[in-house]
């Protein structure tokens, strides 16, 4: 074996054996692939934040001005003071944190399936053992299910999305309360529920998060609009947040980042106006794909749509010609069996895409394929 060679082996098997997370490139496309929110800053804000961060002390490491932005994300959630807050370079960072402050030996984590795909990955980085629970055909959450789950394999994380990733529905309160109540009385462990399409949703878990010790309610400014800033942030009982925020890196929420947020939740207000605009287009997505005799779409209370179609690689495909990308979600699971995602747009981008699907999507489905 050569030296080369042998450079390879110092990577764990199962890291070489891994896919490393690919970005579409999006350049000369309508990009409805990512989740984003697709409205840029009004001209007037843009200048006003450029000038701010013109500002901003590059030379120095991000000091007591985190201080501002905890005090700010409290008062834009409602957060309670007697709760803790602990910030992450988006979602992604702090389900890595929370994995590793849980990784002891033999330590589970459970989510139902299909699902974000970081709480596997961060789990199997940390050394925990994932178990998958199958929605329903429907993509309900199998309260059963979930519940027999619980009490066989104790799991120290149970992450329940809401909405959830890729199907983009809000699963029945009562389910999920069936679930947080396994998880309690089995005395094992916590659960997360990740809020991170909650500016799309009409209901949110914080009211009852202070009932429930045992609950960590996690959120993103990236649908807020606010992708490209990368800021996550997690709330629950202040003890548990604090073994979280001991493994989190120093200066881990940059000055950049957090100045830019900062800017962000003082003009809230055009955000919201902004995430009105999503959900009034969702629905003209969702009415639009209602009348295409080739497509199943599924509720929606986020800003995607996922629709099962006849073939998914050959609609993907066809959208791509036509310069519209999406993402072909079929591969993730063996439920999403010719299932894509479709990134709520603008008006305009929301135009084009209902065009070329109307166009694509004539025939009907299959009793096979529906």
């Amino acid at each position: 074996m050569s030296s080369e060679s042998n450079l390879l082996s110092v990577f764990r098997p199962d890291v070489r054996a891994m896919h490393a997370y690919h970005v579409q490139d999006a350049a000369g496309f309508v990009k409805l692939d990512a989740m984003e929110n697709p409205f840029a800053l009004p001209p007037a804000l843009q200048d006003a934040l450029g000038a701010r961060l013109a500002r901003v002390a590059l030379n120095r490491y991000p000091g007591t001005r985190i201080n501002d932005l905890h005090a700010a994300l409290r008062a834009h959630a409602g957060i309670p003071a007697d709760m803790g807050l602990v910030l992450g370079n988006g979602s992604d960072e702090l389900i890595s944190l929370l994995s590793v402050a849980c990784a002891q030996p033999g330590a589970t984590v459970l989510a139902p399936v299909p699902g974000f795909v970081m709480y596997a990955m961060s789990a199997q980085l940390a050394g925990l053992r994932f178990v998958g629970v199958p929605l329903t055909p429907d993509f309900e959450l199998d309260a059963a299910a979930m519940v027999a789950a619980v009490r066989e394999h104790r799991p120290a994380i149970t992450y329940i999305a809401y909405p959830n990733n890729p199907t983009a529905n809000l699963w029945d309160d009562a389910a999920i309360e069936q679930v947080v109540q396994a998880v309690g009385e089995a005395g094992c462990g916590l659960v997360v529920i990740d809020e991170a399409y909650q500016p799309f949703a009409s209901r949110s878990y914080l009211g009852r998060l202070a009932q429930r010790p045992h609950v960590l309610l996690m959120r993103t400014l990236s649908k807020f609009g606010l992708a490209g800033v990368r800021l996550g942030y997690m709330m629950g009982r202040a003890d548990l947040i604090a073994q979280v925020d001991k493994v989190r890196p120093p200066y881990n929420i940059s000055v950049l980042n957090t100045e830019a947020a900062l800017f962000a939740l003082e003009h809230a207000d055009e955000f919201d106006r902004q995430a009105a605009t999503i959900k009034a287009e969702r629905e003209r997505l969702m009415a639009a794909l209602a009348a295409m005799p080739g497509a199943r779409a599924y509720p929606s209370q986020a800003n995607m749509v996922l629709v099962r179609v006849g073939d998914a690689a050959g609609v993907f495909a066809a959208l791509k010609a036509r310069g519209i990308l999406i993402k072909n979600v079929a591969g993730l699971h063996e439920l999403l069996a010719n299932c894509i995602r479709l990134t709520v747009g603008t008006p305009s981008e929301n135009d084009a895409l209902i065009a070329a699907l109307s166009d694509l999507l004539r025939e009907p489905l299959t009793p096979s394929q529906a």
